[in-house]
């Protein structure tokens, strides 16, 4: 479809999936942006863009809102991986997807034939520093002290496929996650800028958090948020291998094995399909 798109959420975190190849115009920063707006264009936390891929059965590139590209997205994988099944762009219910943070594999698991829920193989997570990246000598970032906007924090970085930087506090509530989100994000010690999130642990498979996207702003839920906040539960000794990560939009079930491996399990929904329209598309330089 000329044009066309499909607009999925996972746990309420929503992206527009296209396939470039079909569109009149460029997916420029400006494009996605515009597209993303909530007021002027169709909205969304994203775009999830089909591309060719040698090493897997479908290639991915990922857009943030600000028009920047992320490396990596559990819910916009699980959304992607919903969609290649519905359009039969792969071969059956378990394939795999090259991102810029690396291939992953999905996993559609059904009921009466429905899909339920999907499983990603997210990688594995590194608290390196020269992994996340952090700036400074080479170390393990865990529990470190840093200063913000005048104020001493600990906090946790690893990367997933991306960055991140996990703060575990009494009440997630409490938190001025407008203010603390982009103070994080933009801090020197993050030369690629990162995703933060705010965790405090309620048992020892159970946490929840309140996530700020690098790019997005607060967010529902993300994928790859609950990855990291679970990786670094279990680095620390906080909870078990087995954790639900519960997120304003829903809870993932994260599993951390050898090695670091990740395992992500949960829904993901196509809302509905389009077509932009010709007048748009002019506004987007089409």
């Amino acid at each position: 479809m000329r044009n066309g798109f499909t607009k999925g959420h996972g746990l309420g975190n929503d992206y527009l999936v296209v396939e470039p190849a079909s569109l009149s115009f460029p997916l420029t920063a400006e494009a996605v942006r515009r597209l993303c707006d909530r007021h002027r264009g169709v909205g969304g936390d994203g775009i999830l863009a089909m591309v060719p891929s040698a090493r897997a059965d479908a290639g991915l590139r990922i857009f943030n809102p600000d028009g920047s590209e992320a490396e990596k997205s559990g819910n916009g994988l699980r959304i992607f991986a919903r969609w290649l099944s519905a359009e039969h762009r792969v071969p059956g219910d378990a394939f795999t997807v090259e991102t810029p943070g690396g291939v992953v594999g999905c996993r559609l698991h059904r009921v009466e034939g429905r899909v339920s829920e999907i499983t990603v193989d997210m990688g594995s997570a590194s608290f390196r520093s020269d992994h996340i990246p952090c700036a400074g000598p080479a170390r393990e970032v865990v529990q470190e002290r840093i200063v913000v906007e005048s104020r001493p924090l600990r906090i946790t970085a690893v990367n997933v496929g991306n960055p991140h930087c996990v703060v575990f506090v009494d009440d997630v509530s409490r938190v001025d996650l407008g203010r603390l989100g982009p103070a994080l994000e933009h801090h020197p010690l993050f030369p690629r800028r990162t995703n933060v999130q705010v965790a405090r642990v309620e048992a020892r498979d159970r946490v929840r958090v309140r996530i700020w996207e690098r790019g997005a702003g607060e967010t529902l839920a993300s994928g790859s948020s609950a990855c990291a906040v679970a990786a670094a539960c279990v680095r620390l000794g906080y909870t078990d291998d087995t954790v639900t990560v519960c997120m304003d939009g829903g809870a993932l079930r994260v599993e951390i094995g050898d090695g670091w491996t990740i395992r992500m399990t949960g829904p993901a929904v196509l809302v509905y399909r389009g077509t932009l329209a010709a007048s748009f598309v002019t506004w987007l330089g089409g």
